[in-house]
């Protein structure tokens, strides 16, 4: 498809990258389109966990506009930081547009407050919640792993048939690390929600699988480090509109609740993208450094795939790998360094080459990706040049696991990485 259809605004944005990097853009025209990447079948949903004892009835009422779902893995050195959110959540005022549902899970050893209970508890969140009293929640579940995913759809499925809404926002709470892991070496894929009392966590196939099992929410956030790569974005496309997360390491705190609730909900405008734009504004707001917050819109991910493949093919074809390890040792990296921003790696890759196609693809690329793919990204002026999506690059050496995930079985992307450490 050419750059003709890509919306003015994010051509004008792409054309002012391009000649700050001291590119022209005159002439520029997309290359042809290919065959869409076939969208694989949903994932089965999984089996249900058991359903926690002595648990009570909600709040019945007509549906409200949102139900916001969060799930806040507090059982490791995060703990504190929870408690606080939580509390953030409680600040919102009352309103008859939102419910707030929190599964709450802590452990011993590290935050002392609110009782120092241990566990899990489901909480619907009103202003005068007492966190540190079981009669204030709405299920309490003794032993918990949440680090299960069969756990986190548990929850997510007992909150929205609980509260019922127009909306829905699921939002996982806790660290995160991207799309692979190598722990003691045993290779395993890194994700999200470590629970240090079962040692185990959420990886990216078993991400899809979760929201495969909600069936549909308008908004996934990762309140977490790391996670807003193409390989996460990718698995859960099918399950969700929106999805909210971060490239680099987010602070401990994590996002600002009242705030961006509060906003939200003054705002007059209650659509997703309204929910989702809001969120990423505030939390940039409330830190001075090292912040990075975007939304991916789902529907322009098959979209992206294709003109990845244009450009990854484009790059190998004109095979100088010299120039390409050049512009990844220039693009923006984040603490994990083979996560790499790939608007900023296609800008450098443009501005290495001489080749029209590579050019083409990387405008096409960039164009499609700014204000379509990513409609909102925020930044602090440290990290200027992350523009709102990471992907996997590594400089030495390939994870064979990396071709286990949606992303890699979708995409051109494998074969583009291991061209790049190809030896000459």
């Amino acid at each position: 498809m050419s750059l003709a259809f890509v919306s003015a605004g994010a051509m004008a944005e792409v054309k002012a990258d391009f000649e700050k990097s001291g590119l022209s853009v005159k002439d520029i025209a997309g290359s042809p389109a290919v065959s869409s990447i076939e969208v694989p079948a949903a994932v089965p949903a999984p089996a249900k966990a058991a359903v926690a004892k002595d648990a009570k009835d909600g709040i019945e009422g007509a549906p409200k506009e949102w139900t916001i779902m969060v799930f806040i893995n507090g059982k490791n050195n995060l703990e504190q930081f929870g408690m606080l959110n939580f509390n953030q959540m409680k600040n919102v005022a009352a309103n008859d547009k939102v419910n707030i549902v929190v599964e709450m899970g802590r452990i011993k050893g590290y935050d002392t407050s609110n009782g120092d209970w241990t566990g899990c508890r489901r909480f619907l969140v009103q202003k005068d919640t007492d966190l540190g009293s079981a009669s204030a929640a709405l299920q309490v579940i003794d032993r918990c792993d949440m680090g299960d995913y069969n756990h986190a759809v548990e929850f997510g499925q007992w909150a929205m048939s609980k509260f019922p809404a127009k909306h829905y926002m699921y939002v996982l709470w806790n660290h995160g690390a991207g799309w692979v892991k190598s722990r003691d070496g045993d290779g395993l894929f890194k994700g999200i929600s470590y629970d240090d009392e079962t040692n185990h966590h959420i990886n990216t196939p078993q991400l899809g699988q979760l929201m495969g099992a909600l069936g549909h929410v308008d908004v996934y956030g990762s309140d977490a480090c790391l996670m807003q790569m193409a390989e996460v974005v990718w698995q859960i496309k099918d399950r969700t509109d929106y999805i909210v997360g971060s490239e680099e390491t987010e602070g401990g705190d994590g996002w600002t609740y009242d705030a961006w609730l509060n906003k939200f909900l003054k705002s007059g405008d209650l659509s997703a993208a309204s929910l989702a734009t809001t969120l990423v504004d505030t939390y940039v707001e409330h830190y001075s450094s090292k912040a990075t917050l975007s939304y991916v819109d789902t529907a322009a991910l098959p979209k992206f795939v294709t003109l990845l493949n244009d450009f990854a093919s484009a790059i190998m074809k004109e095979n100088n790998r010299t120039a390409v390890k050049d512009a990844l040792r220039k693009t923006q990296k984040y603490t994990y360094s083979d996560n790499k921003d790939l608007y900023h790696f296609a800008l450098n890759i443009a501005a290495a080459s001489s080749n029209k196609a590579v050019k083409d693809s990387a405008a096409a690329l960039m164009g499609h990706m700014k204000g379509t793919l990513i409609p909102d990204n925020k930044v602090t002026s440290d990290y200027s040049d992350s523009y709102g999506l990471a992907v996997y690059i590594p400089e030495y050496s390939f994870k064979s696991n990396y071709n286990d995930i949606a992303f890699a079985k979708d995409s051109k992307w494998p074969a583009f990485i291991q061209w790049v450490l190809a030896k000459e």
